[in-house]
């Protein structure tokens, strides 16, 4: 081989190194359904909440709204006594996944 085939084909790897480097920069933030993962966890800790709720007997919730986005919960309803409001907020803060629990449940 002489020299100006080794130059010629010589920038080829770094070639396909850029191409495939640029290819891959923001892969994950451009993957369809991406997002639906995160959205999927929330509605299992949304449901895991509800079920923890439910579960304490002593806990009188009526028109209870949990919602959940990324982790973070937020507790709306009425509830019969302020036990009532810090224990809904306890059993969230049980279940898994949960960050942080926004408790804007009110007295009836």
């Amino acid at each position: 081989m002489n020299g100006s085939s080794i130059k010629r084909f010589g920038s080829i790897p770094v070639l396909l190194a850029a191409l495939a480097g640029g290819a891959l920069t923001g892969c994950t933030s451009g993957l369809p359904g991406f997002g639906k993962v995160e959205a999927v966890q929330d509605d299992v800790i949304t449901a895991g909440v509800h079920s923890a709720i439910r579960r304490d007997p002593d806990l009188k919730v009526s028109d209870l709204d949990v919602n959940t986005h990324q982790g973070i919960v937020r507790l709306q309803g009425f509830v019969s006594s302020a036990d009532s409001v810090a224990a809904a907020a306890s059993a969230a803060r049980t279940v898994n996944g949960v960050k942080s629990v926004r408790n804007d449940l009110r007295l009836k």
